[in-house]
């Protein structure tokens, strides 16, 4: 039964921080909320919420390879989450002809892919370096 607890238990824990990630993001943009624009068919914001929800559970996924215990897999995806934070904003600071923000409320869908593969890129290199 041990297996099948402890898979639960990682599952869980990925589950929340998604959850969570998805919600501190969602409180970063100031011009729209994300699901809003999602059930309106926005897709550019739409693929950045993807690659946000696939980038966390790349980091977590290696979060779980090389962790031995719960707690670390929860630092590591925490982590993983504040760095994603930090790429998405630094993403925004690095294209001055535009706002990311706005191009996605847009639904720039060129942007959008853009924003995704930042939050998949990235978190292969975060999840990388989780030793």
């Amino acid at each position: 039964m041990g297996p099948y607890i402890a898979t639960f238990g990682y599952f869980a824990i990925s589950v929340v921080i998604v959850l969570i990630g998805l919600f501190l993001f969602e409180n970063m943009t100031r011009k729209y909320k994300d699901m809003e624009e999602v059930k309106n068919g926005n897709y550019s914001v739409a693929l950045s919420i993807a690659g946000k929800i696939i980038g966390i559970c790349i980091i977590l996924a290696f979060a779980v390879y090389n962790s031995d215990v719960f707690y670390e897999t929860i630092i590591w995806g925490v982590y993983g989450v504040v760095l994603q934070m930090i790429a998405y904003w630094l993403f925004d600071l690095f294209t001055r002809n535009f706002s990311v923000e706005e191009q996605l409320l847009k639904n720039n869908v060129a942007v959008g892919i853009i924003s995704m593969g930042v939050s998949i890129g990235l978190a292969l290199v975060i999840g990388a370096s989780i030793t």
